[in-house]
């Protein structure tokens, strides 16, 4: 994707990157969810993995872009790639990613009726919103935080089931709507509710770096990248051509890694000691650690792939504790300190 900042060479931020690339290995994680200061790399690093991803084939002429290999029972209506459509033709397009601004209305995220069609035509049609852009891809929210309540809990409900369902104004419309849901947000500009923020699969922390060589290669690398964009893609398309294999080959090998019994008890061991409530953190953290495993090329998953993925799966799943004034960064590397070991 010409214009857009490379994955590699993003400076420090190990894991936001890490988290985001682990949903695009394996979407079910469930998303991430990036807290931080301004100006980090919040959005840069969402928009450079969306350009890293190679193409995906659809549908042609296909509203939502559905893949010509899926069941075809599962598309929406009036879908070219119905049974009663045939055989459909295909092609190869970007994996979108949708930006949905903060202004938005509902109509506008999940679709409504097209006016003009009606006006004109005398017709009822399903004019697809946001969440039908965003299938397959990535759905992208700045500032999530300021999002309205209902929006957000209606972004989670289609996100969890895949699926977006309309009944209003005589539209009867159900489409598929799978995609990853990434959001970021300024805690200084408020917090997003502890039941939603748990609906993420993954949370990142990203702060400012604190030591100079870092701060000098961020700018350096950023003023080389606006000076002269196409020199600097050229100069990093071979480290992102790297990245993009290891990603397809991740996703190949995702379903053939073993997840013995012993890193699943580990798994459990370290919810419990954290007192996270349900069972959404250990499923987190398996699946995490599985994409770990298969971006490493292992064969199974151990205490190593688990250590590495449990802040950001469970940082978020905490409860308050009034007793303790440490972050909930601190008690999870305590806690993984005391059940895997140091």
């Amino acid at each position: 994707m010409k214009g857009v900042y490379p994955f590699s060479a993003i400076v420090g931020q190990e894991e936001m990157k890490l988290a985001l690339l682990v949903a695009a290995v394996d979407p079910s994680v469930g998303g991430v969810m990036v807290f931080g200061d301004r100006g980090t790399g919040k959005s840069t690093a969402v928009r450079a993995l969306a350009a890293l991803l190679p193409p995906m084939r659809a549908v042609v002429g296909c509203t939502y872009g559905c893949d010509p290999a899926a069941d075809p029972r599962n598309c929406a209506t009036g879908c070219t790639h119905r049974p009663e459509s045939g055989q459909p033709e295909e092609e190869t397009i970007p994996v979108p990613v949708v930006d949905l601004p903060l202004g938005a209305t509902e109509d506008r995220v999940v679709g409504a009726l097209d006016l003009e069609r009606a006006l004109a035509q005398g017709e009822k049609a399903f004019e697809p919103g946001l969440l039908a852009q965003a299938h397959r891809g990535f759905l992208y929210i700045d500032e999530v935080n300021l999002l309205e309540d209902h929006l957000v809990d209606l972004l989670l409900d289609v996100a969890a089931s895949g699926e977006n369902v309309i009944e209003r104004e005589g539209l009867s419309v159900r489409h598929p709507s799978r995609f990853v849901l990434v959001g970021s947000g300024n805690p200084e500009e408020g917090e997003l509710r502890p039941q939603l923020l748990d609906r993420f699969g993954l949370s990142v922390d990203v702060r400012t770096p604190g030591d100079l060589a870092t701060r000098v290669q961020v700018v350096r690398r950023r003023d080389a990248f606006e000076k002269d964009p196409d020199a600097f893609l050229a100069e990093w398309a071979a480290a992102d051509q790297a990245e993009r294999e290891r990603i397809v080959a991740a996703k190949q090998r995702l379903g053939a890694i073993d997840v013995p019994d012993g890193a699943v008890e580990k798994a459990a061991e370290l919810c419990m000691a954290l007192g996270t409530d349900g069972l959404r953190g250990e499923l987190t953290l398996i699946r995490a650690a599985r994409a770990v495993a298969a971006l490493d090329g292992l064969e199974t998953v151990g205490i190593e792939q688990l250590r590495l993925v449990a802040p950001p799966a469970l940082r978020h799943r905490l409860r308050r504790d009034p007793l303790d004034e440490s972050g909930s960064t601190a008690r999870v590397a305590r806690a993984v300190e005391t059940v895997f070991g140091p």
